[in-house]
């Protein structure tokens, strides 16, 4: 897994941004923005993983200036619409459909419920000068950590100065 202080790879890939496809590409967001999370999941509606990115959803974090949260998942696009329309995701699923874009962060997963080639459960900061300033993964997809990494990672999005509120993954929504 990447390191905390190790310089974040760059990446650009397909992500289902509102009712669209776009080519979603880091530096922008690294540009734009305070800090970026980085969310992998394996597989689009992974109970944790969307417990997880409903969380990050209702405590706001993509409604905000300073901070961008982009999703990314080894699903294809297709699952990736459908995806982000029943869970109402309104930040970025990016396709990582290889795993190319985990490859590069060494959150390849070896395999995960027969699949292999996708990302592991994660959450990864990068903060605007490029150093991931956080970066925290589960040991299996389906593991209930409390914290959850997307909530040990406000710790790190605060000392970058983005004032988030600390989301409340609920592992047994309806998901």
């Amino acid at each position: 897994m990447i390191d905390v202080g190790d310089t974040a790879p760059d990446f650009a890939a397909p992500a289902v941004t509102g009712e669209r496809a776009d080519e979603l590409a880091l530096f922008r967001l690294v540009e734009a923005h305070d800090a970026v999370a980085l969310c992998f999941a394996p597989a689009d509606f992974v109970p944790t993983c969307t417990a997880e990115f409903a969380a990050v959803r209702d405590a706001g974090w993509h409604d905000r200036d300073d901070l961008a949260v982009v999703a990314l998942t080894g699903d294809s696009l297709y699952a990736g619409f459908a995806y982000a329309d029943r869970f109402d995701l309104p930040f970025p699923v990016v396709s990582d459909f290889h795993g190319g874009v985990a490859e590069s962060y060494d959150l390849l997963a070896d395999s995960w419920e027969g699949h292999s080639d996708i990302p592991r459960r994660a959450t990864v900061v990068v903060g605007g000068d490029w150093t991931v300033r956080f970066a925290e993964a589960t040991a299996d997809a389906l593991d209930r950590p409390a914290p959850s990494p997307v909530q040990n990672a406000t710790a790190a999005l605060r000392e970058l100065g983005v004032d988030v509120d600390r989301p409340r993954v609920n592992y047994d929504g309806p998901w």
